[in-house]
């Protein structure tokens, strides 16, 4: 695996050589800089001579970006010229041309981003470094004195710098020069129309990330925590097109679906089965959580099992799952909590979501993987929404053969059937992907068109790269090759590894997806045992409760994605959602006055509005903030998030339970007042290393 500072030699363009970040110079610099310290050296006067360098170096970028864009706008107002002239003389042949010479402008801009990508992640490796070397938050300092400053052109490096208007000339241009047919519109009368030209999107997609903006398919895409490495090349998308199977990829979205149908399709009824078993309502604590207690081993033998089959661990999962809900609904008539908890223990061991996000992240081509993920995501919210509002309609009773249907044992039965019909559907149309070992060599030498290329390097977020975290060489500053030693760029091997990697930014995110999770699980698992104590809800209310708050997942995605990400940066409003989440839960406290409906339903949905929100900029910083090493391999991000999502879950439904010892009317305060500790910790946390969060 090559070093970032050798990649990045190998990658830059030679004409522009001189104006790249000088990654090797400045990493000799923290060298010398260590031994200055070592020999008695004031620290103010190392981080003086620091800064200055890493304001001339990027002055220097900035200045020749300036440069660059200059000489672009040039090209377009020549070309614009010979557009008029062609209207007032018309030349058919010579509009093809105008239309291919704007393109090249287009790709001489792609261009011009791919170096501003690589300068930032130059810019940001070695602040890192810097930062690692001292045990010193020099990043925090440098970017909080220069984020806003007047003079500062830090920000012009990760900001929009002109590039929108270029970017605009060449499609209002290209827009032109189509074929109309008679059509008097412009591009300005048909804003929802697409332009059918590649280079544009390329374009577009890339400045979008550079001013940090987004969308609702990318702020959605964003909560699977798909992880991708920096620079794909022409290679890496070669075997993606290889490995990818279009069924294959909505089977993997089909068991995410029916898994979190499965998940919260007992929810409403649960406690009346714990009752009708002899047992305390609150016992659903348990019921519920220990699904997840077992899905926290079976995502890391998941895990493990994809990186050699995609194809046996469904089945298995499917299996499992079977017998899992065969014996839940079973329990009733056997009169058995013990077969009902075992029931839901097979459920978790049967999850199989860290294989359906890795097939995602290993197997989809680039192009189209921010679509799989948020259909990823999508599918999990849709399952939510779906599992209670099942189990709403799922109210009979009878009993055929000494075996009992009613609206405790149909939920499992239910899932019995739908994950048979799944295996069936997996045996038949799944195609086990070949893996990176059995498919040819290609070289491994850059693609003679940049281009295309560039348009791939783009596609990654220009800050969101795993790399960032990571330091070259560990410990060890190499000057005379930029290549890093083998263990320093290996997957993590273990959960003591992966833990080794996460930094306080890594850790402090992690908090707030175990808060957010534990919040929201407080607020699922109890509903039944409240309403039914509070307002006497039936099953069908409960159930329309928790099926309204699922529904809510994907609008309030589009808003946030599609407007609020695009005026507030991510850490603002990653704590503006932490308070608000607090609020919902000093919402949700009974006090001396009577406790209403109202007040339940109005805090119960800022609470987990709120939490819903905070998971989308949550998982996008932590993927920002992330090690590359945590973006591949077993122990990787998305199942670090997913272990603390499912602890969370676990500690959840262990509260309701303990707090059914106490008076049914003590329940809901003692099981709200750890989502409120944990809040403020998240809070006070996130206020700790908010400067870190860019």
């Amino acid at each position: 695996m090559v070093a970032f500072g050798k990649k990045l030699k190998e990658r830059q363009l030679q004409e522009w050589e001189g104006y790249y970040i000088n990654y090797k110079l400045m990493k000799k610099k923290v060298k010398t800089y260590t031994n200055q310290i070592e020999a008695g050296s004031e620290r103010r006067h190392v981080l003086k001579d620091f800064s200055r360098m890493l304001d001339n170096q990027i002055e220097k970028i900035v200045l020749f970006m300036l440069e660059q864009q200059g000489l672009l706008a040039s090209r377009i107002a020549q070309l614009n010229d010979q557009q008029d002239a062609n209207q007032e003389q018309p030349d058919i042949s010579k509009i093809s041309d105008l239309r291919e010479a704007y393109r090249a402008v287009g790709q001489d801009l792609l261009k011009l981003l791919f170096f501003v990508e690589m300068n930032a992640i130059g810019l940001r490796k070695i602040l890192k470094k810097f930062d690692k070397r001292f045990g010193y938050k020099f990043t925090d300092y440098y970017v909080k004195t220069r984020a806003n400053h007047p003079y500062s052109q830090l920000q012009q490096v990760f900001k929009h710098v002109g590039l929108g208007a270029v970017v605009g000339a060449i499609s209002r241009n290209l827009a032109d020069l189509q074929d109309r047919q008679g059509s008097y519109l412009s591009i300005y009368d048909q804003p929802t129309l697409p332009l059918q030209e590649p280079v544009v999107d390329s374009l577009k997609s890339a400045v979008d990330r550079l001013t940090h903006s987004t969308n609702f398919l990318e702020f959605l895409g964003q909560h699977a925590l798909i992880m991708h490495d920096e620079l794909p090349s022409a290679v890496d998308e070669h075997i993606d097109d290889q490995r990818y199977h279009f069924m294959s990829l909505i089977l993997n979205l089909a068991n995410t679906f029916l898994y979190m149908v499965n998940t919260y399709i007992i929810v409403p009824t649960a406690d009346d089965y714990a009752t009708s078993l002899d047992a305390a309502p609150t016992v659903c604590g348990v019921v519920i959580g220990s699904m997840a207690v077992a899905q926290i081993f079976s995502s890391v033998y998941f895990s493990a099992w994809s990186n050699k089959s995609y194809f046996r661990p469904l089945v298995f999962s499917s299996i499992v799952l079977i017998i899992g809900n065969a014996m839940y609904a079973l329990a009733f008539d056997a009169g058995s909590l013990k077969v009902l908890l075992l029931g839901r223990v097979f459920c978790g061991l049967g999850s199989a979501r860290a294989v359906n996000r890795r097939y995602i992240s290993d197997c989809v081509p680039l192009k189209i993987r921010m679509q799989a993920s948020a259909a990823f995501v999508s599918a999990s919210a849709l399952g939510m929404a779906c599992g209670p509002a099942l189990a709403g309609l799922l109210q009979m009773n009878c009993k055929y053969f000494h075996i009992t249907f009613n609206q405790v044992t149909m939920p499992g039965w239910v899932m019995t059937i739908a994950w048979m019909c799944y295996l069936v559907w997996l045996s038949i149309s799944f195609r086990e992907p070949a893996h990176e070992t059995d498919i040819d060599e290609a070289p491994k030498q850059c693609s003679a068109e940049q281009s295309d290329e560039l348009e791939k390097g783009l596609a990654q977020p220009l800050l969101k790269s795993a790399e960032h975290e990571q330091d070259d060489d560990g410990d060890q500053e190499c000057d005379a090759s930029e290549e890093a030693p083998e263990e320093s760029r290996e997957p993590a091997n273990s959960l003591g590894a992966a833990y080794r990697l996460l930094t306080p930014s890594v850790k402090v995110q992690l908090l707030i997806y175990f808060m957010l999770k534990y919040a929201m699980e407080i607020l699922l698992s109890e509903s039944s045992v409240i309403s039914s104590y509070y307002f006497n809800w039936t099953t069908g209310k409960v159930s329309i409760f928790l099926a309204s708050l699922g529904l809510t997942v994907l609008p309030i995605n589009i808003i946030v994605g599609n407007y609020i990400s695009n005026m507030y940066e991510d850490r603002q409003i990653l704590l503006a959602s932490e308070v608000v989440v607090l609020v919902g839960i000093l919402l949700s406290f009974e006090s001396i006055v009577k406790y209403t409906v109202q007040q339940y339903v109005f805090s119960g949905l800022i609470m987990f509005v709120a939490a819903e929100v905070l998971e989308g900029v949550n998982l996008s910083l932590l993927s920002r903030v992330m090690s590359s090493r945590l973006s591949r391999g077993t122990y990787n991000g998305g199942l670090l998030s997913t272990e603390a999502g499912t602890f969370a879950r676990v500690v959840a439904d262990a509260t309701i339970t303990l707090g059914g010892y106490a008076e049914r009317k003590h329940l809901l305060n003692l099981t709200l007042l750890p989502s409120l500790v944990i809040c403020i910790c998240s809070i006070v946390a996130t206020c700790c290393t908010y400067n870190s969060l860019y």
